[in-house]
């Protein structure tokens, strides 16, 4: 009974996954008026792009403009749109998905192309010498202008995802890059037929040629006015989910600050600009009230292994990733070999705006909210830790119940076997790999205790927390366990913890060159 109460209670219909304006308004899902970002757009402009996460409300806003374009008046009731719009006209739209696929040969990327063109070409014609994409969409462009007096509406949803989904395979992408290239050029050859033209995707490809000839786009990515485009800000989730937010406070037994506390630091936190208020991320705020329940929403629903293989390939030092700087050029484009991923783990929504350096126009960049960087990391963890995520997840349990029972000489012991596991031939850098491998440890481990890993001179290497143990570990390359616990003492690392009233155990370890592991590690307790 409690149960259709509560499903009683929350009558709400919440979108998810409802990529289509007409379907979310004509079925009374919950709607959040983004139509005043429309107005203005089609007002200042014709030529946009956009660079948001996924699952993050491109494709609706995608779909109301396809709506607005067809002149569908009555799907715009109450918005703002509609107290501003007068004419109503309907304009030609053609609109390219490019969702759908996966992109593992070239011939899946010419399918969907043509596919689309196929469709194009059944209302407006064809021509025989019209033999290549862009020579075929530039035609149908032309003739729709010209067949129905108007200009022509064009949408591109995801024009990156066959791109992203070659990242590792240069091959692979410099051909989907000499598809796209022609193709997207038509958006500029064909401006004077073009009324208004909206690409979205998740990175922009600026530096490797397929942007190169769209100097008529303008990327709103970065702008701060159109920060709130897509996503939910703090103001428009009190508004509009008020009722949903009582009632998970009431499910979790908590007070209603404490709930929005909760949502924030799950939830909150993306800044595509400087300044800018934070961003939640609608997916996870929809299916968190649906469900009258906390969970990792977002990141459940896709896996960024691409990620993982550009920080690999690189053999990245994951520690630099977290407190990341980039210039603005740096976080809106991506070099041609991809040597920086950075910029890709940006605009793919695991690392966001922290602080800016106005002076040396620097960005700071860190994980988002806790949702993102706890699946991050966990995500993270089988690729540096062991050989499978089962393994992995069992050897975190593992080294908490170690550390918490204060068994610091077999969490020692269990630092040395992981070291153990890793395969020679995957070890590039000996000292990026030992770095790697702690960061993601103390990075799970911190999640279920207060772990800090610092690298910075004269500051602790390792310090874990927990009810009633203090581990403070300093970590040596070629050198000695000796002379890492000596470090410990003479720089007195313990003396914050001395009035805890808990034991303090001071850890030195060596790692070797030579055996590619843990050479010692020497321990000593105090309290």
């Amino acid at each position: 009974m409690q149960k259709n109460n509560e499903m009683e209670k929350n009558s709400h219909k919440y979108p998810i996954g409802v990529q289509g304006f007409e379907k979310l308004r004509k079925d009374g899902y919950v709607y959040i008026d983004k139509t005043k970002h429309l107005y203005n757009l089609i007002n200042e402009g014709n030529c946009y792009f956009l660079s948001r996460p996924r699952r993050f409300g491109k494709s609706l806003f995608l779909s109301t403009l396809q709506e607005y374009f067809s002149g569908k008046k009555e799907l715009f009731e109450g918005t703002f749109i509609a107290t501003k719009e007068k004419e109503w006209l309907k304009y030609p739209v053609m609109k390219l998905d490019l969702n759908a696929e996966q992109y593992n040969t070239p011939e899946k990327l010419e399918g969907v192309l043509n596919d689309f063109l196929c469709k194009q070409e059944e209302i407006y014609g064809t021509r025989a010498s019209e033999t290549s994409f862009g020579l075929r969409f530039q035609g149908i462009i032309k003739r729709a202008s010209e067949m129905t007096n108007m200009r022509v509406v064009i949408l591109i949803d995801e024009y990156d995802k066959p791109l992203l989904q070659a990242i590792g395979n240069p091959e692979l992408q410099d051909a989907y890059r000499g598809i796209l290239k022609g193709f997207y050029g038509v958006l500029k050859s064909m401006d004077d037929c073009i009324k208004f033209a909206f690409l979205t995707g998740v990175t922009r490809f600026s530096k490797i040629s397929v942007f190169s000839d769209l100097n008529n786009l303008n990327d709103i990515s970065m702008d701060a006015k159109y920060n709130s485009i897509c996503g939910i800000t703090e103001e428009e989730l009190l508004n509009t989910f008020s009722d949903a937010i009582d009632q998970l406070a009431e499910k979790e037994q908590i007070t209603r600050e404490d709930c929005i506390n909760k949502l924030r630091k799950r939830y909150d936190g993306y800044h595509f600009k400087e300044g800018c208020q934070g961003m939640y991320n609608p997916f996870s705020i929809l299916n968190t009230f649906a469900k009258n329940e906390f969970g990792s929403y977002w990141f459940a629903t896709g896996t960024p292994t691409y990620l993982i293989e550009l920080l690999q390939q690189h053999d990245w030092n994951l520690y630099n990733m977290e407190f990341a700087n980039a210039t603005a050029d740096e976080l809106n484009g991506i070099d041609s070999n991809n040597s920086n991923p950075i910029p890709v783990i940006y605009q793919s929504g695991y690392l966001t705006i922290k602080d800016y350096d106005k002076e040396y126009e620097e960005y700071t960049l860190g994980f988002p909210n806790e949702e993102v960087e706890k699946g991050f990391i966990k995500f993270l963890a089988p690729f540096y830790l062991s050989k499978s995520n089962s393994k992995s997840s069992f050897d975190i349990r593992a080294f908490v119940k170690d550390i918490e029972s204060g068994n610091a000489e077999q969490f020692c012991k269990r630092m040395k076997s992981l070291f153990a596991d890793t395969p020679y031939e995957l070890v590039k850098d000996l000292e990026n790999h030992y770095q790697n491998i702690v960061w993601v440890l103390f990075k799970l481990l911190g999640f279920y205790t207060q772990a800090e890993y610092h690298t910075s001179n004269g500051r602790i290497d390792l310090l874990i927390k927990t009810r009633s143990y203090t581990y403070v570990m300093e970590f040596k390359l070629d050198g000695t366990a000796e002379d890492a616990l000596l470090q410990i003492r003479e720089k007195d690392y313990p003396l914050p913890f001395s009035m805890d009233k808990k034991t303090v155990f001071l850890i030195g370890i060596n790692f070797s060159n030579d055996t590619r592991n843990i050479e010692k590690y020497v321990i000593e307790s105090k309290g």
